[in-house]
């Protein structure tokens, strides 16, 4: 089974939606699927795919453990896909102990499917985090605004600490040394892992090469989401740059996905996108995404073919932007044709957007003011 853990450094980038249409697309795709909702703070996977028959989920089994996990695996209307619903609706749950998260985990891996998809919360506590490094390959939705690429580069180093700190055993010179810079407070602030290594591996070979080891199997993957432009795609390029030079990572682009209104039409319908439009711009992103992830049949595979591909992968995704971008227009104009859409609908369409891009240059002007300061005050990234 493949398990592809699905995060997001912030909220609202579209993690659920790509999450669940992922795992409808593999579904379609003959494979045996499941989802499961680890949102547990924020438990909403259901509304996206439609599934409204009531029964178990994470949240009462962790409250209860007289539950059988299995009952919590719930079928659905779409063949090949089970869900594991979360639950937001019991207090605390978000904030699983260790032993928790260590009884899903074993719990998950005991059932049997082809791939299983985790739709994690947003942000880098540390449940989600542990629930992300599942997987040496997990994905990472952001958006491109200079928060969201932000918080994905954050969330990536976040990954790195978790797997610096399980990799050194308590006592050890390697995690002393850790500690020393926890301590110090500015040393993980400065964070620049290659320096790091270097430090380690002078102190402590042995944890050194353990963590070598374990960081040359985590290749997490990009997905760059809800844009406007096929421009956009440059802020992917500064994750990648960002994650090689500080982190020692290398970050495969997965591709894009334009911002829709298609998308909301579809939850209010209680219908996921890949069901409700599959022809759309959106689905087809989906479906080209799906392809790509089908085609490493394990990790292992993945894993071998990586330095060739994570340069071809982004001139690949860069290349799809524009040509989606293309298929969109020719989209909108179809539906001026048609009637479907009026011309009034397009011009409201085009004031939301503007809208929108209003507040993401205030947004980016802010944020300009706030690094002057800081770099004025001495202050380095």
């Amino acid at each position: 089974m493949r398990v592809i853990p699905i995060a997001s450094g912030k909220g609202g980038v579209g993690k659920s939606l790509v999450a669940a249409n992922l795992a409808i697309a593999f579904a379609q795709a003959g494979k045996r699927v499941i989802l499961v909702d680890l949102d547990l703070g924020a438990s909403n996977l259901h509304l996206i795919i439609g599934h409204r028959k009531p029964g178990g989920s994470l949240g009462a089994y962790l409250n209860d453990n007289k539950i059988d996990f299995n009952s919590v695996v719930a079928e659905t209307d779409i063949p090949n896909l089970r869900f594991i619903p979360g639950d937001a609706e019991i207090p605390g749950t978000a904030n699983l102990k260790l032993s928790q998260r260590r009884a899903i985990i074993r719990k998950l891996h005991s059932l049997e499917a082809d791939i299983m998809v985790l739709d994690l919360g947003a942000g880098t506590h540390q449940s989600i985090l542990d629930f992300f490094l599942i997987s040496g390959s997990g994905i990472i939705v952001s958006a491109p605004t200079v928060t969201a690429t932000l918080n994905a580069y954050v969330f990536l180093k976040n990954a790195v600490f978790r797997l610096l700190y399980s990799s050194f055993t308590r006592n050890s010179p390697a995690y002393e040394y850790l500690e020393t810079l926890r301590k110090d407070g500015s040393g993980f602030k400065l964070f620049y892992l290659p320096k790091m290594l270097e430090e380690i591996e002078k102190r402590d070979e042995k944890s050194y090469t353990k963590f070598k080891n374990v960081l040359d199997h985590f290749h997490p993957r990009l997905i760059l989401n809800m844009l406007d432009d096929p421009k956009d795609t440059d802020l992917a390029m500064k994750i990648r740059r960002s994650c090689e030079a500080y982190l020692s990572l290398k970050i495969e682009h997965l591709g894009v996905i334009y911002r829709d209104a298609i998308q909301d039409i579809s939850l209010a319908s209680r219908l996921p996108v890949l069901l409700y439009k599959p022809q759309s711009v959106i689905a087809q992103a989906i479906y080209r995404i799906a392809d790509k992830i089908m085609q490493t049949s394990s990790e292992n595979d993945y894993e071998f073919s990586l330095d060739k591909n994570v340069d071809e992968s982004y001139q690949e995704a860069a290349m799809e932007a524009e040509a989606d971008f293309a298929n969109k227009k020719e989209y909108v104009e179809e539906l001026l044709h048609s009637g479907i859409l009026s011309e009034g609908d397009l011009v409201e369409t085009v004031k939301t957007q503007q809208f929108e891009i209003s507040k993401l240059k205030k947004e980016n002007n802010f944020l300009k003011s706030k690094l002057s300061k800081a770099i004025a005050k001495g202050f380095t990234l």
